[in-house]
Formats: C-alpha cells, structure tokens, sequence
C-alpha cells in the first residue's frame, strides 16, 4: 500500500536537496509535486488543499535546524501534518459497562463485511475478549451462510437463529439482533458483532434498517467497512453513512492491493471519524490497528518496524529464535534442520512482500521494498519440500550428501538436481557468513543481548 504516493513524494523531496535554507522559491516546485503525488494517489482534493497550505505556512521562511537538510525538515513538517490529518492512536474502542458490547458493521455490498466481522473477532480473541457473531443479512442468498464459514475458521461463536418460514425483511432483522444480544448475555459473550445486510449502492431502505438496528441495540461501535480499491467512492458512502448512523469509525479493507492509499488520508477529514483497522490480505489475520504514525511513516518511506516487531513478538517462538541464533553465530553453525524450522517461523509471520515492504526504504534496507514484488514466495515450499526429502542424518550433516541422495532429494521433493544443489550451496554460504560475523564472540554478545532486552520487554 501506498507505493505510489511513497515514490512520488521521494522524488519532490529531491528537489530541496543542497539547500541552505527553505524559501518560496525552492520549495514552490516540491509543493506541486507533492499536491500532484497527493492527487493521484486518489486523495480528496480539498483535503490535498488543505495539506499542501498548512506545509506551506510552515515551512516558508524558517531557518533550517542544525541537526536538519531542507528535505528533512520538509518531510518532518509534512509527517506531522499527516499523522494530524488522520489523528492520534485511533485503534481504540467503546466498550460497554456491561457487557455485551454491541459493534455494528455497515456498508456497501462487496466492501468485505462478512470476511472483516471474522478478522474483528479473531482480533478482539486475541486480546482476550469473548466474541459472538451473528448476520443479520437475510436478503443475499448464503450470505449468514458465509458468516457460519468465517467464524469455524476462528473458532468463534455464532449466533444463527431460525429463519424458516419467514419472509425477509425489517422484521425479521430485529428479532435476529434480539435474540443474538440475549444469547451473548446467557453464553458469557462480552462483545457482540453484527454483521449487517449491504446494498450495491446506498438506497433509503438499506438506511432506514440500520437505523432501526441502531436503535434497537445501541452500539458502542458503528464501523463502516470500505473497499480501500474505490478510493474516493469509499470515502462518499462513509460520509453518506455518517449522515444517518452517526459512525465512530471506519476499516478500510484490501489496503494490500492499493497502491495509492488516498482513501485512507481522504476519509478522516471527510467524515471527521478516525479509520480503526485495515485490512491487509485474506487471511484471518491479515487485519491490523490503523497507527496514524507508522502509517505515514510507511508513507514516507520510513518502514514500519514497530508493526513488525510486534508482528513477531505475537507470532514467533522465542526460545526456537533464540536456540537458532546461538547455533547459527557458534562455531558448530546450524544445520539443514534448523534452518527449516527457522524457515516456517518466519513464514508465520505473512508473505516475505509483506515483510520486506515494512523495512524502511533507507540506509540498509534501500531497494528492498522495490525488490519486494520479485519476491517467489513458492521457493519456500520448494526449500521445505527439499529439506524433508532428505534423512535426518542429511538434515544433521549435510556433508553427506553425495550425487545419488542428491538425485534422491530431488525425486522425493518433487524439483531437480540443480535446486538441491543450489539450496546445499547457499546454506553453506549462510553458516559460512555467520561463523564469520560471530567470531570473537563480540556480535553473538551484542545479539544475546538484544534478545536479552526483547525479554525485559
């Protein structure tokens, strides 16, 4: 997300480069090309107005800190207005004094509803929360159907009702709410997640049920679910839908497949309302909090390392990390075993484009988000498949493997000769590489250190 707009604004930044100090003048050209970057990123134009004024009146005429280049001081005039324009720590919910906490989900058809009520759950299960899910969608065919689908995907509860016999309709909607909250209450739910029906467009039935629903229940939360891919039409039904539901909040959904990012930037200061979470692929928990701040450092080609160390304190094994890196910075080194094992937890962390568009796009890591979409992810499962063709004595010591268990790795994973070889040739230059950095024992010191101050965490 945001890889276009990220580009365009490196290349207005190049402009102030060697500057002494930010004048009218200097400046006056970046300014274009960021409000020209902001535009075509699909950004509402009042807002893209708006923005390019507030950097303009604070950047002119000011000496450039010490410490500052002209550039640095304009990208961190345009970051703080950014993180302004989409609000402080917005990830925050209103939860109920006494449970259930109801949260409502509306939008169009096709925004992704269904899928995000299941992500929210599994989120709020994560923090120790006791979800119900119920759809109060009585009008697309299978659509409580789908629900039932997402919520054995996480296991959480359901709440289906009895729905035979009965024609679809407002009616219908409300007794399902009703008897979803009692039976939150009676199962010991402390949050209740509404899955509302959608339309293709935004009609005065489809509101005048969410307002009866909102009546009814009285949510804590109203989230309205907007396909981040329609850009400046998510931002239009969001405002139409805070019209009449008065919204506390917004998740934007496949903000994986947008590049542009302005309805994320477009529909705070359109709605007023902060965006919550979003969306960021398929499965379960491809759903984060929307941070103002790593979101417009990722904007601003900064990277998102907090969201990836979280990412991993959540999901890898510590003691497994730990033993790795020990192994791998001794002078033994690791073998093929270890290396698998290594593989599959960093794989539980999502897709290495995803990984790799979190480094920054600086110092170290530069090229690396570019180098990002060359990334095949299959080759994983090929160095899996290869790996557990081979014996354990072969995992252990890889020393052993002549040119016939070699022909017999290849015709057991399914690949050929010359992957097996590639794979056995680039693990030697990994043990190769961190027996070197681990020599003198100064940088294992270092890495058990920082490993040491992970657990004081």
């Amino acid at each position: 997300m945001f890889e276009n707009l990220s580009e365009k604004l490196q290349r207005a930044f190049k402009n102030l480069r060697g500057q002494g100090s930010i004048t009218e003048e200097n400046i006056q050209e970046a300014l274009r090309e960021i409000r020209i970057a902001l535009l075509e990123a699909d950004v509402n134009l009042n807002v893209a107005k708006d923005l390019i004024e507030h950097i303009r009146e604070k950047a002119v005429g000011q000496q450039v800190m010490t410490a500052l280049s002209p550039t640095e001081q304009v990208v961190k005039i345009i970051r703080d207005e950014l993180v302004a324009l989409l609000g402080k720590d917005t990830a925050r919910f209103q939860f109920a004094s006494k449970p259930p906490t109801v949260i409502l989900m509306a939008g169009l058809q096709g925004s992704g509803k269904t899928t995000t009520s299941g992500k929210l759950a599994a989120w709020l299960q994560k923090g120790g929360h006791r979800p119900m899910l119920v759809s109060v969608d009585v009008y697309r065919p299978a659509a409580r159907e789908q629900l039932k689908v997402v919520a054995a995907s996480i296991k959480a509860k359901i709440y289906e009702g009895d729905t035979k016999g009965e024609a679809a309709g407002t009616p219908l909607v409300e007794r399902l709410a009703k008897e979803a909250r009692r039976e939150a209450v009676i199962s010991g739910c402390d949050t209740l997640i509404v899955d509302t029906a959608g339309r293709l467009h935004i009609d005065s039935d489809l509101m005048d049920e969410m307002a009866k629903l909102k009546s009814l229940l009285a949510p804590q939360e109203i989230l309205f679910v907007a396909d981040a891919m329609t850009g400046q039409d998510a931002v239009r039904s969001a405002e139409e839908f805070h019209k009449r539901l008065a919204l506390t909040g917004v998740v934007l959904t496949k903000m994986d497949g947008d590049a542009r990012g302005g309805a994320a930037l477009s529909i705070r200061h359109v709605t007023g309302q902060p965006v919550k979470f979003i969306g960021t692929g398929e499965r379960p928990d491809a759903f984060e909090p929307f941070h103002p701040d790593r979101i417009v450092s990722r904007i601003l080609g900064m990277g998102d390392i907090m969201t990836l160390i979280e990412k991993a304190e959540e999901t890898l094994d510590r003691k497994k990390s730990e033993e790795f890196a020990k192994k791998a910075l001794s002078g033994d080194g690791f073998s093929l075993e270890d290396f698998r094992d290594q593989l599959r937890q960093i794989r539980k962390l999502g897709s290495l484009q995803s990984i790799m568009k979190m480094l920054p796009s600086v110092g170290p890591f530069a090229g690396m988000q570019q180098m990002a979409d060359q990334v095949d992810e299959k080759q994983f499962t090929r160095v899996e498949a290869i790996i557990n063709s081979m014996t354990q004595k072969e995992r252990n010591n890889h020393e052993i493997i002549s040119g016939s268990r070699r022909k017999r790795i290849a015709t057991g994973s399914g690949t050929s000769v010359q992957e097996v070889n590639q794979l056995l040739r680039q693990y030697a230059q990994m043990r190769k590489m961190f027996k070197g950095v681990g020599k003198g024992g100064l940088l294992q010191r270092r890495a058990m250190g920082m490993l040491g101050g992970m657990k004081g965490r």
